[in-house]
């Protein structure tokens, strides 16, 4: 299994131990006997499209969406031409009055992966109409890995956590290079807890700037 960029050099050897063989074995099974999410081919898009060199912010996300046409790899996006998510609407609200800026009718946010957001479930796939089916299959060892890797980069990142499932990585992110910004959920049932209000989108930017990064556009996704 090859990701085709720097990842490869870092997380490569996940692919030949034993749990992940373990996993691969899983998944044969359910992608040729279930309706599974994402696409087999678009599985790994999250670190496919964020190189390793190229981090700068990870948002993190517990499975994919569950529904027909819906995940493609990323974490919290959609394809084009499918609704907008109640998360993801929150989302867009929040970027939306922190920043100021409008944000799009479409929920793809490829262009964000572009720039350096790597946004990574921390499962990488499930099962049609079966939220969290494929919870402890080895998916959380393989992008606790990631994390790890991430955490060692001598680069400043910021790591965005989201709910608890998120933070409980936190324990993972020792390098003091790095910032931490947590929140309750965007869902509907815990956004007004918390997560509206928290300018997790400003105080990125600002933060890598005062590192002398260039931060993201975040409203990159409404020219696509």
């Amino acid at each position: 299994m090859k990701l085709g960029n720097d990842w490869d050099d870092y997380i490569g050897e996940e692919f030949s131990k034993e749990y992940y063989l373990r996993l691969r074995s899983f998944l044969k099974h359910e992608y040729s006997t279930q309706k599974i999410y994402p696409d087999m081919y678009d599985i790994f898009n999250a670190l496919k499209f964020t190189p390793y060199s190229s981090v700068k912010a990870v948002i993190l996300g517990q499975d994919p969406y569950h529904g027909e046409g819906q995940a493609h790899g990323f974490c919290f996006s959609v394809k084009k031409g499918v609704k907008i998510p109640p998360s993801l609407q929150n989302i867009y609200k929040e970027i939306s009055d922190d920043l100021k800026i409008k944000m799009p009718n479409h929920g793809t946010l490829t262009e964000w992966a572009k720039q350096g957001v790597l946004l990574l479930n921390t499962t990488l796939t499930v099962r049609e109409g079966h939220p969290q089916s494929h919870l402890r299959q080895g998916w959380e060892i393989f992008t606790d890995a990631i994390i790890k890797a991430l955490n060692n980069s001598e680069s400043p990142i910021v790591f965005i956590l989201w709910g608890s499932n998120a933070r409980s990585k936190k324990a993972l992110i020792t390098n003091k290079n790095h910032l931490i910004l947590e929140s309750p959920h965007p869902s509907p049932l815990s956004a007004f807890n918390g997560f509206f209000g928290c300018k997790h989108f400003s105080k990125t930017n600002n933060f890598l700037l005062s590192k002398g990064i260039e931060p993201i556009d975040w409203g990159a996704i409404n020219n696509t």
